[in-house]
C-alpha cells in the first residue's frame, strides 16, 4: 500500500495574513483533517493550492522540490 498523497514539503509556516501554510498552502483545518479525508477529497484540496497561494502572493512552489506536479484526480496511483 503507497503513502496518502500530500503536499507537504516540511515548510509549515503558517501565514498569519491568509491563514495558509507557506509551504503547501493548505489551512490548519485542512492539515488537521488531512489523514481522515480519501485520495479524492486529497487530491481535490492539491489542485486549489496553487491558486490559492498566488491569491494570497505566496510562491506557488515555495518549497515544493522542482518537477512535482499534483496529479489529475482520475490519475493511476502508483
Amino acid at each position: 500500500m503507497s503513502a496518502p498523497s500530500s503536499p507537504c514539503v516540511k515548510l509549515c509556516i503558517m501565514d498569519a495574513t491568509s491563514g495558509l501554510c507557506c509551504g503547501c498552502g493548505r489551512t490548519l483545518d485542512e492539515i488537521v483533517l488531512w489523514a481522515g479525508l480519501d485520495e479524492a477529497a486529497r487530491r481535490t484540496v492539491m489542485r486549489q493550492l496553487p491558486g490559492r497561494m498566488a491569491d494570497a502572493g505566496l510562491p506557488p512552489d515555495a518549497g515544493l522540490p522542482r518537477g512535482v506536479v499534483v496529479p489529475p484526480p482520475d490519475a493511476a496511483m502508483p
